[in-house]
């Protein structure tokens, strides 16, 4: 008798279970509570199986999807090709029996950044050195050809131009807010894989000891640079073009975290004088300076202890002839505060040649003021004979 209760308890329980099933399935809205009631406690949830969708601007506020988005597009690919030079030290011999053989061009690659509707471009001066063509391609998949308005190598900056309509532009932003630990993108076409963007922080400003130029400031950045990147942009967090990347510390040639980019203020000031002058012209006062350390203006006694010790004065130079003596400190050039050389050679190179500028210079004990008329400083290139 027994069992044939238990049959028909197993039998009714497996019955209700299936019904439970076919209402949760069909019609969960039978269920008291409605889908969230029963329904809702015996299901697992769906966001274990679905990504949720992004609810607006706001949902990528934690990462950089906007600042990229913005500023890709202006960033480009650029194609330098220039002719192979023919050794000169070949044996003759050779040559008199098989001729100079095939000249193979060279091309270089590189990245660029549209910084004007009217299609100028800002990149390296190495990219585009010697380039007898140089092709532009956008990240839209345009390509054309682009003609070299002017480059400066003493900042490695060089100005394109392109003849397109409808151009992405970047946005400039302000270098001068910039911080260490402010949060950069790097974009550009490392290697030649595509366009890239790569996420990190400014590391140091005002970096002046990784470049031969004198009067050259970089920010240094830890997002990745690697071959292929000169040229492109290093953006701030909203997008803004804060420098051009143009350089790596590496021993294998690829990102060891160490970048370097030229300013976007330096850039623009290189762009203006290119498209106005069709040169870049730079102050020059002939001094030699040192870096004034805190012992060394306890040794001499001074007031001050921040500024450019002036060590030397050429002779009928523009510092000699404004009274700018040995032993000098500049604390100020114009209105700029002079901290040590790179501020120095910097704050002169800014300054317009022929015309005259207001030094602060601490002489002793004695604050002194001096007007010095301004020279043109020769480039490396003019300097070595080129």
């Amino acid at each position: 008798m027994w069992r044939r209760t238990w049959l028909v308890f197993s039998q009714a329980v497996t019955v209700a279970v299936a019904a439970l099933f076919v209402l949760l399935t069909l019609k969960p809205d039978w269920l008291p509570g409605g889908a969230g009631g029963v329904a809702g406690a015996m299901l697992p949830s769906p966001t274990l199986f679905q990504v949720a969708r992004p609810a607006g601007p706001a949902a990528s506020s934690s990462g950089y999807a906007t600042a990229a988005r913005l500023a890709a597009p202006a960033v480009v690919s650029i194609s330098a090709t220039k002719m192979a030079r023919n050794n000169p030290h070949a044996d003759p011999r050779f040559r008199f029996f098989f001729g100079d053989g095939p000249v193979t061009p060279q091309v270089g690659l590189g990245s660029g950044v549209i910084v004007s509707p009217e299609g100028y471009l800002l990149t390296n001066h190495h990219v585009v050195e010697d380039a007898n063509e140089i092709e532009v391609q956008l990240a839209d998949g345009r390509q054309t050809r682009a003609r070299l308005v002017g480059s400066d190598p003493e900042t490695d900056i060089a100005v394109l131009k392109i003849e397109l309509a409808e151009l992405p532009v970047m946005a400039l932003g302000d270098v001068r807010a910039l911080q260490v630990g402010d949060a950069v993108l790097a974009i550009g076409n490392p290697f030649n894989v595509g366009q890239t963007v790569t996420a990190g922080i400014v590391s140091a400003l005002d970096r002046s000891d990784a470049s031969s130029s004198r009067f050259q400031n970089f920010i240094q950045t830890d997002a990745a640079i690697n071959p292929g990147n000169s040229g492109g942009a290093l953006v701030d967090a909203s997008g803004a073009l804060v420098g051009i990347n143009t350089a790596i510390f590496s021993r294998s040639g690829g990102s060891l975290g160490i970048g370097f980019a030229v300013p976007v203020d330096t850039a623009r000031q290189v762009m203006e004088q290119l498209l106005r002058d069709g040169k870049v012209r730079r102050g020059w006062i002939g001094v030699e300076p040192r870096d004034l350390s805190a012992e060394l203006a306890e040794s001499l006694n001074l007031p001050v202890r921040q500024g450019v010790l002036i060590t030397g004065v050429l002779q009928n130079g523009p510092a000699a002839q404004g009274g700018l003596r040995p032993g000098d400190v500049v604390v100020q050039v114009g209105e700029r505060a002079v901290r040590n050389v790179g501020d120095l050679f910097a704050a002169v190179a800014a300054l317009p040649p022929e015309q005259e500028a207001i030094l602060q210079v601490q002489r002793g004990a004695e604050a002194l003021s001096l007007k010095i008329k301004v020279g043109e400083r020769r480039s490396a290139a003019q300097a070595s004979g080129r």
